[in-house]
């Protein structure tokens, strides 16, 4: 009975013809700021991560040190260069289990959206990508005239095919789902600090 009861409905579903939808016109009009910077840092407060500008890439060390997860970080990996106290090396690491015990992580962004805060990271220098979801704590440094308004224009600069892994990132780990109750770094990085350097 079962096995006639799903044939009905797959001869139901091949008999069924819809009506075509044309395609939605995608020329806008799209979300834009006046001031990236600000929409970014603002948007990325509002999902429970924090955005710093600074000068050059010289100043996130000052600013790492100010940041109390990473004072107390034991093991530190870094692919920026320039990062005074990275000590785990993430191309010795034969094993994505070996970096189980990495507490700050700090990557390159290629780019961020001021619309959602998202920054586009991709696995180029990251020989294993769960870095980005293993780390206690994450950093990414953007170059701040890399930020565009929304995903559209986020979209029209990801070059597909490029990298075997990519990915929009958006503040730190979180869900809702046990008991309604929000919940931060459930499932990867507890906390999320994006670096715009100006120059």
């Amino acid at each position: 009975m079962a096995d006639n009861s799903r044939q009905a409905i797959l001869d139901q579903l091949r008999r069924t013809t819809l009506e075509p939808v044309a395609l939605p016109d995608l020329r806008g009009p799209w979300t834009t700021s006046d001031d990236p910077r600000r929409q970014f840092a603002e948007v990325l407060a509002a999902v429970g991560g924090r955005a710093i500008t600074v000068g050059s890439l010289a100043e996130v060390n000052a600013e790492l040190e100010k940041i109390p997860a990473y004072q107390n970080a034991r093991q530190i990996c870094s692919r920026v260069a320039g990062i005074a106290r990275a000590n785990v090396d993430l191309d010795a690491a034969g094993d994505p289990h070996d970096l189980e015990k990495v507490d700050f992580f700090i990557a390159p962004g290629e780019f961020g959206v001021a619309e959602n805060a998202a920054v586009w990271v991709t696995d180029e220098s990251i020989k294993h990508r769960v870095l980005y979801f293993l780390t206690q704590h994450l950093a990414l440094v953007v170059p701040a005239r890399e930020l565009v308004s929304n995903m559209h224009e986020a979209y029209q600069r990801v070059k597909l095919g490029q990298r075997q892994f990519g990915l929009f990132l958006s503040g730190p780990s979180k869900t809702a789902d046990i008991e309604q109750s929000l919940v931060i770094g459930a499932h990867g990085a507890r906390s999320l600090t994006a670096f715009l350097v100006e120059s």
